[in-house]
């Protein structure tokens, strides 16, 4: 169910109770500032989610409050999550959905690495 991305942090996500470690996770990677795991319902052959430690709904959400350096390490990990995953050839692809009309299911920000097949378009049509 697609949530408002202009909603309050809500501390139930799945997310957030992954970052307490009350739900297990297969970690790709993780610093002071972010964590990255494989999906539980992959959409492609690799699938990692990447997601900042700190309470942010959307990428709105994030790119308004976040400190500079989260900011730098979310966008640093991504890369560095895709390069040493092998994913830079052929290539890969991001997705962060931000509210209901982009299908956003978790408030909590979240970046999706698809790759490993080809994907097809970017959007059906």
């Amino acid at each position: 169910m697609p949530i408002d991305a202009t909603l309050p942090y809500d501390e139930s996500n799945v997310f957030a109770r992954i970052l307490r470690g009350e739900i297990p996770n297969r970690t790709v990677y993780e610093d002071g500032h972010v964590l990255a795991f494989h999906d539980i319902a992959p959409q492609a052959p690799t699938h990692i989610l990447v997601i900042p430690k700190g309470a942010y709904v959307s990428w709105d959400d994030f790119s308004a409050r976040a400190s500079e350096p989260e900011i730098a390490a979310f966008v640093r990990a991504v890369g560095r999550i895709a390069r040493e995953a092998g994913l830079v050839e052929p290539g890969y692809r991001l997705l962060a959905n931000t509210g209901p009309n982009a299908g956003q299911e978790v408030a909590h920000l979240h970046v999706h690495i698809f790759a490993g097949a080809p994907l097809g378009p970017m959007l059906a049509r």
